[in-house]
C-alpha cells in the first residue's frame, strides 16, 4: 500500500500492517527507506483508511523529529 506523497522521504511508499484485536485494530506503518516503524491502536469502526491516514501522520511526525535531531 502507498501512503500520501510529500512526506519528506525520498521514497513516498509506506507499508502498513493491520491487526484486529477485538473491537480495536493495531496499525503499523513502516517507511521502507529508513526502516522507521510506528504503530497505533484505534477502533475498528473507524475504518482502514482513517487508521492508515493517522498512522502516516504519526510516521511523518517521527521522521521530521529525527531529521531535526530531536
Amino acid at each position: 500500500m502507498t501512503g500520501a506523497k510529500g512526506d519528506g522521504t525520498k521514497d513516498s511508499r509506506v507499508l502498513f500492517e493491520f491487526r484486529r484485536i477485538g473491537a480495536s485494530v493495531k496499525v503499523s506503518a513502516i517507511d521502507p527507506t529508513t526502516g522507521t516503524e510506528v504503530s497505533l491502536v484505534g477502533p475498528a469502526s473507524a475504518g482502514e483508511r482513517a487508521l492508515a491516514e493517522a498512522a502516516v501522520k504519526k510516521l511523518r511526525y517521527v521522521l521530521a523529529r529525527r531529521a531535526a535531531g530531536r
